[in-house]
């Protein structure tokens, strides 16, 4: 029964992103990253010293690259399926000229829905790993609180029907702090079941490199912080183990850049690992009528988590700590979007601290005050999307 409220909350925010795309055109955004991450896929010659003619990468290569694989295996199976037709009803012109995101446009009506569809499973993935945090932490009734609050989060339902790395670094993000979480707990273990946690580790840590490089030292940092308060007697392993992970992860990056040493150096050349700290973008998130079901829980799960002992201990520490540091950070270099990567953590506090209360002698007024909350994020999030009303 739990698995399947989950999966029906999931459903809904799939419905929500369909939604939205059904009311979009193509853009000059969504043909740019189209182009470009084509270019990468199908390794089409770039401009004169540029690695795609979208430019030097500097940050995000793999929004780009997750954008243009749909369309390059599309194009790729049209062409295999053109040996099969008869010359008149064959798709493309020819099997060996590039086909252009405008040609594409003519020749199928479903190009939009492939540009998102990569983004619209990072987001599913993103609630389905907080589903699964949050209910292991804090049992299902906070993991139905964190998933209805994502769920029904405009910021990420906007990020979900676009190209763009935002949605992926708080994919990233969430996956690899609570991974660093498990590594540091198995630490207590043989070393057999260190490796694969490790090697998840890596991977996650790599989505983040490759979708907003500024993220990977906070992650880093953060990671170290967490495990060395869970990693009694193993502490001195640490270290080791983050940098090798976050060395991995410089690879994957590598990788992403077609293992070209030039094109990979604008990485550091750029000015996309600036971070600043403000508090505005936090107010303006906050302050957004769509997001006033999240603002007032995040309220009151402040001020319980201030005003109960029970509240306060490492499963909802970790996730305030988290969300504070990234919902007060500003991308300085590059546009971001740090509201959106602490989105989840936000979500997992407020999570942890109503399931606790939950659990209080007057636990159903409790329960009662929580479904209101996410009952009325829901209904400001229906009433933020186009045309529904």
């Amino acid at each position: 029964m739990p698995q399947r409220v989950a999966a029906g909350l999931l459903l809904l925010f799939l419905a929500q992103g369909l939604w939205l795309t059904s009311r979009q055109t193509l853009s000059e955004r969504d043909y740019a990253y189209a182009r470009c991450g084509r270019e990468m896929w199908e390794h089409s010659p770039p401009l004169a010293g540029y690695f795609t003619s979208c430019g030097n990468i500097h940050d995000g290569v793999l929004a780009y690259r997750l954008a243009g694989l749909p369309l390059s295996l599309y194009v790729d199976w049209e062409r295999v399926a053109d040996h099969f037709r008869k010359p008149e009803d064959r798709v493309m012109a020819t099997s060996d000229a590039p086909v252009s995101a405008w040609e594409l446009r003519h020749q199928m009506t479903h190009v939009m829905l492939l540009l998102r569809l990569p983004f619209m499973a990072a987001g599913l993935v993103l609630g389905g790993v907080l589903w699964w945090v949050t209910r292991r932490l804090f049992g299902d009734a906070g993991g139905y609180v964190a998933l209805a609050l994502y769920c029904f989060s405009p910021p990420v339902l906007r990020l979900t029907v676009m190209p763009n790395p935002e949605i992926l670094t708080a994919l990233g993000l969430f996956a690899a702090i609570y991974t660093a979480i498990g590594v540091a707990h198995a630490m207590q273990g043989p070393r057999r079941k260190w490796r694969p946690r490790i090697a998840l580790l890596t991977l996650t840590l790599g989505v983040v490199a490759a979708s907003h490089i500024a993220a990977l030292p906070v992650a880093l940092g953060l990671s170290l912080v967490l495990m060395l308060w869970i990693a009694e007697g193993r502490r001195s392993m640490v270290l080791p183990v983050l940098l090798a992970s976050g060395a991995g992860a410089m690879v994957l990056l590598f990788a992403c850049y077609n293992v070209s040493p030039d094109a990979f150096s604008y990485v550091f050349r750029s000015d996309a690992g600036q971070l600043g700290i403000s508090l505005e973008p936090a107010r303006r998130f906050y302050a957004s009528m769509g997001n006033a079901g999240l603002t007032i829980a995040v309220v009151a799960a402040f001020w319980l988590y201030g005003a109960l002992k029970r509240t306060i201990y490492f499963g909802n520490t970790t996730p305030l700590l988290v969300a504070v540091v990234f919902s007060v950070a500003v991308t300085r270099g590059v546009p971001g979007a740090p509201q959106v990567w602490a989105l989840p953590f936000v979500c997992a506090f407020v999570a942890g601290v109503f399931a606790d209360t939950f659990e209080m002698p007057k636990g159903r007024i409790a329960v009662a005050a929580a479904v209101a909350v996410c009952g009325l994020q829901a209904v400001f999030c229906l009433l933020s999307l186009p045309g529904l009303l």
